[in-house]
């Protein structure tokens, strides 16, 4: 069984691993970017090969790069009607508070478990 293709970008390595082995468990394929300029090349590579994304999971904030924020209106601009899911800490910005005005169709607020996962996946899919 095959739910499809996630692309996962944070900048923390073990919210990777959790969220890819989490994804795992649920049938899903997981490519994981760091920062959003590796996300954007990954989405473009996925497009152009045939094998899109069914969604995409973005921290909000990185240390090091492209923010979620930003790579979020580059993928819209690029290929419009993106599934997003945007996964954060932060709960008092205000893309986390009106996602939806910013074209993101679900938000996880870390720390999250399985099931809030799965709430935003059914969103999405």
């Amino acid at each position: 069984m095959d739910n499809g293709r996630i692309l996962v970008m944070d900048d923390e390595k073990d919210i990777r691993y959790i969220l890819t082995k989490m994804l795992n468990l649920l049938y899903y394929e997981v490519e994981v970017a760091s920062n959003g300029s590796e996300a954007i090349a990954l989405f473009k590579n996925a497009m152009s090969i045939n094998k899109p994304f069914n969604s995409v999971i973005m921290d909000l904030k990185v240390a090091d790069g492209m923010g979620g924020e930003d790579a979020i209106n580059l993928l819209l601009e690029l290929y419009p009607g993106t599934k997003i899911i945007l996964c954060s800490g932060s709960i008092s910005d205000q893309i986390m508070v009106d996602y939806r005005t910013y074209g993101i169709s679900a938000v996880i607020r870390k720390p999250f478990i399985m099931k809030d996962l799965i709430s935003a996946l059914h969103v999405v899919n």
